[in-house]
């Protein structure tokens, strides 16, 4: 781990199979610190496997797809070469099969009972084969009819007809098979390894998990374990301003984002003590690509100018760098400023001074009507008068979009980039809910860098007031039980079966009306009994999660399934006023910005501004998204 990331204490109790247990101190979050141990350890490491060959007695580096690659083709051409060989030794033995067969059935070996030479006895055997080798694959040769000379006349005497044929059909079965598989010599192939995978594979199973892991943002796990200072008025922040206005934990690897009292904004690597300037009014722990924390700020343009309103998100910046959100005239000075972690937008009052005849002294602005946009951007005018100070009225919500949320099964993450399947969209407060096959539920704020069970059989966006359907095994009482109940502990992990070793969870559903379908034993001597289709809904109604349930039946069950659920018409939430963030742009600051805060926000004119998409990397490089 990095320096500082304590780990209570490592437990070696590896012994026929490895056991590592890692004891965390108290409050440090298991998932982070999993991430953690891939991000700042060689806990994963990415490796080049590189072989070495011989080819014409000289060494040769390969790959090593390329040397599976040669390693399959050199066993394909082998087995090519058996099936050769075996189809050979099957044809011979056909073509023996065969002379003999003739040699015996013809009466062919009484032509020899005269001749008095063997060259008389081969020339009388191939006379009497002759008429009759028409169907041959191959001509018949001294060694052949040798081989004929040399059966036994017990043999002959036994010899059965109907069974040398069957021998004879038995080798040209064979010949096919032969002949088949060369012409579908892949197909063989891969037959042949299944076939020694089968025969040779038991007890040697795998005994790791092939998954592909997630890429890991160290920025995102290290353990916040360092505090942030800042001495407002003299414009310091660092972690040794011990006597200063503490900020928040940090790491030693975090950007910091400030903005000052006349509109500047840096972002800066932390350090023990680093100048921003005089009169400091945010300081934050930056995080790049950041599209939800909005920021609120109303401004004076200038010494006497008129002011404006602006939201903004900051996604990427170029470290060290001064960034002016006013219209950079000189007296420039903010009225108000605040940082929404969620895009909420608040109500403030503006209240002016009294100068002249204005009528109009105090007025209420939402920023909820105020358009998201670029940093650079001008903003709308609110007015043109001496703003005398601006109040907090009334805290808002988020103005953002539901963050869309899936679930990659092949890494089992959260992510937000589109991969894998959609769990659903996902405010501030939303949960997900979480079931394993183990009978555990619990509901969970949705953060990327949690991980999941194996046995998770039920992932999805929780609704408070919807009730879960189980249906499960009770290995005390070996009764099946139906039960359904609402989660009123969320982020509790709870058991909602009874925790018998033969206990077991059959079916869980988060339908609003589920119907499961109930197979029963057959007994023997009788009938087996239809299936009963149970309305769960009205089965039982719903208790808590404690509780232990109706009874299903006393017969003995085969299976449950779960079938299609009654129709029912869920209520629709009320989808509140949303703002959706997209990637940050600059705004012409020729763009008129004399529209009143109170009318309709003004449109986006694009300008060019490098500095937009420029990023650092951890070393203080400027690096392209």
């Amino acid at each position: 781990m990095k320096k500082g990331n304590k780990i209570k204490k490592i437990e070696d109790n590896t012994a026929a199979e490895v056991e590592i247990l890692i004891h965390l101190p108290a409050g440090l979050s298991p998932d982070k610190t999993i991430d953690a141990l891939y991000a700042f350890t060689s806990c994963e490491t990415s490796i080049s496997p590189l072989g070495c060959v011989i080819e014409d007695n000289k060494p040769y580096f390969v790959g090593v797809t390329e040397m599976l690659r040669r390693s399959t083709d050199n066993t394909v051409q082998l087995l090519k070469s058996e099936l050769e060989i075996r189809l050979d030794e099957f044809q011979e033995q056909w073509h023996f099969a065969s002379l003999e067969r003739i040699f015996i059935e013809k009466r062919i070996y009484r032509d020899i009972e005269e001749e008095e030479t063997w060259d008389g006895v081969i020339s009388a055997i191939d006379r009497g084969l002759q008429p009759h080798i028409k169907h041959l694959k191959r001509a018949i040769t001294v060694e052949d009819i040798t081989r004929l000379t040399e059966i036994r006349i017990k043999r002959i005497s036994k010899f059965d007809i109907d069974k040398a044929q069957q021998k004879i059909d038995a080798l040209e079965d064979q010949i096919a098979e032969v002949k088949h598989h060369l012409a579908n010599l892949i197909d063989y192939a891969i037959a042949f390894f299944e076939r020694l995978k089968k025969e040779y594979g038991e007890g040697k199973e795998r005994k790791t998990e092939i998954r592909i892991f997630d890429d890991v943002d160290a920025t995102k796990v290290i353990i916040r374990n360092t505090k942030l200072y800042v001495n407002r008025e003299e414009g310091f922040i660092g972690t040794s301003l011990k006597r200063d206005e503490y900020v928040c934990d940090c790491s030693d690897i975090d950007d910091i984002i400030v903005f000052t009292n006349d509109g500047i904004m840096m972002v800066t690597k932390v350090d023990t003590k680093t100048f921003i300037g005089k009169n400091i009014i945010h300081v934050a722990v930056f995080k790049k690509k950041d599209k939800r924390t909005i920021y609120n700020m109303i401004y004076r343009d200038g010494k006497g100018g008129p002011s404006y309103v602006k939201r903004f998100a900051v996604t990427s910046m170029t470290r060290d760098r001064e960034y002016d959100l006013t219209n950079g005239n000189k007296g420039s000075a903010l009225w108000y400023f605040s940082a929404n972690p969620n895009g909420e937008a608040e109500v403030v009052t503006i209240m002016l001074r009294q100068v002249g005849g204005i009528k109009k002294l105090k007025w209420d602005l939402d920023f909820a009507e105020v358009l998201i946009k670029g940093r650079a951007s001008k903003g709308n005018r609110v007015t043109k008068y001496a703003i005398k100070r601006v109040e907090l009225k009334e805290r808002g919500v988020s103005t953002l979009k539901p963050r869309k949320i899936w679930f990659d099964d092949t890494v089992q993450r959260l992510n937000v980039d589109d991969r894998g399947e959609l769990i659903g969209e996902f405010r501030g407060e939303d949960r997900l809910l979480i079931i394993n096959q183990s009978g555990i539920v619990k509901t969970i704020i949705p953060e990327l860098t949690t991980h999941f069970d194996s046995d998770m059989i039920i992932m999805e966006k929780w609704i408070p007031k919807k009730p879960i359907s189980a249906i499960y095994y009770d290995g005390e009482k070996e009764r099946y039980y139906v039960k359904r109940f609402i989660i009123e502990h969320e982020g509790k992990e709870e058991d909602f079966i009874s925790d018998h070793p033969d206990s077991q969870l059959e079916i869980v559903s988060t339908d609003w009306r589920p119907i499961a379908d109930v197979e029963f034993t057959k007994e023997r001597g009788k009938e087996r009994r239809p299936n009963m289709e149970v309305d769960l809904e009205e089965f039982i109604s719903v208790k808590g999660i404690t509780a232990l349930g109706n009874q299903l039946t006393k017969d003995k069950i085969n299976q449950i399934n779960l079938l299609d659920p009654l129709p029912y018409e869920a209520p629709e939430e009320v989808p509140a006023d949303d703002i959706e963030v997209v990637d940050e742009e600059t705004i012409d600051k020729e763009v008129d910005g004399d529209t009143e805060a109170e009318n309709k926000p003004q449109s986006d004119s694009s300008s060019t501004d490098d500095d937009d998409d420029l990023e650092m990397d951890d070393k203080g490089q400027v690096t392209l998204f």
